[in-house]
């Protein structure tokens, strides 16, 4: 991370939070240059360990405003969040949200901030393999950006996004998504399970196939058909299973359903 030592406070040290500064915490240890204070009422002991090693401030009783505050709470919470966020907001703030749905009209108005960015980040930041999509408002300038975009590479990738009405799509894909896949291989495993395997190897197999099919996508650089079709011998076993999850019923529409469904989700938080 090559930051020019900005001053940054979270404000939610929860799931997604705590993935978050678990990335710059890492990058502490290997020489980043920021400082952190977090502001969380109940801290897993393990990370509040974790943020007490690299000298962050927790809880501040006073704080003022630092370069960057990223607003980490649930959308619901927002309201209540809003007062102590804004004690860290000075008239050269970033503000970086990851709340689903809050708009930047929204963050501006109630941070009384200019310079905000909305992020969607997702769950395998944790281990630096997360994507992390923003769109910045119109006040921020290049140097905000990039500024943004070091702080998140920790996490993984990093993705512009052209418009801010595109990130309830985002959200629904990318910030949702680990969850479906995690589902994939829950389901995956108790199909097995009812096959005859043990619960144990089911889950071990099921969840190692997720996770190596995945690798395998990133690492080769080919398309998801691509590598479908490698595996799929006509009239072998895989394609028995991909005809009944290709059908009209099966997995294409339910995914469009889901993702449709967490997409509106996301606009009907952004207009409480």
């Amino acid at each position: 991370m090559s930051l020019d030592s900005p001053s940054i406070a979270l404000v939610g040290a929860g799931a997604m939070g705590g993935a978050l500064v678990r990335g710059w915490i890492e990058a502490v240890r290997k020489g980043g240059g920021l400082t952190l204070t977090v502001v969380e009422p109940n801290f897993d002991p393990e990370l509040e360990r974790e943020l007490d090693a690299v000298g962050a401030v927790l809880n501040p009783p006073d704080p003022g405003p630092v370069d960057v505050v990223v607003l980490a709470v649930k959308p619901q919470t927002f309201a209540a969040a809003a007062e102590a966020t804004r004690k860290f907001v000075g008239p050269d703030t970033r503000v970086l949200s990851i709340m689903a749905g809050v708009t930047i009209d929204t963050l501006c108005r109630e941070l009384n901030a200019t310079r905000v960015i909305r992020s969607v980040p997702n769950t395998p930041a944790r281990i630096g393999r997360g994507v992390t999509a923003y769109v910045a408002s119109p006040a921020c300038t290049e140097e905000d950006r990039a500024l943004i975009e070091q702080l998140l590479e920790p996490l993984g990738t990093v993705e512009p996004i052209a418009a801010e009405r595109l990130m309830d799509v985002v959200t629904a894909v990318s910030g949702s998504g680990p969850a479906y896949v995690f589902l994939l291989a829950e389901v995956l495993a108790a199909a097995a399970e009812q096959e005859g395997l043990d619960k144990d190897t089911a889950m071990r197999l099921a969840s190692r196939t997720v996770a190596g099919a995945g690798a395998l996508m990133l690492e080769t650089g080919e398309t998801a058909s691509t590598l479908r079709k490698q595996v799929t011998s006509p009239g072998g076993t895989t394609e028995a299973a991909l005809d009944v999850l290709a059908s009209a019923d099966g997995l294409g529409p339910l995914l469009r359903r889901a993702v449709s469904a967490a997409a509106q989700r996301s606009r009907d938080l952004g207009k409480r």
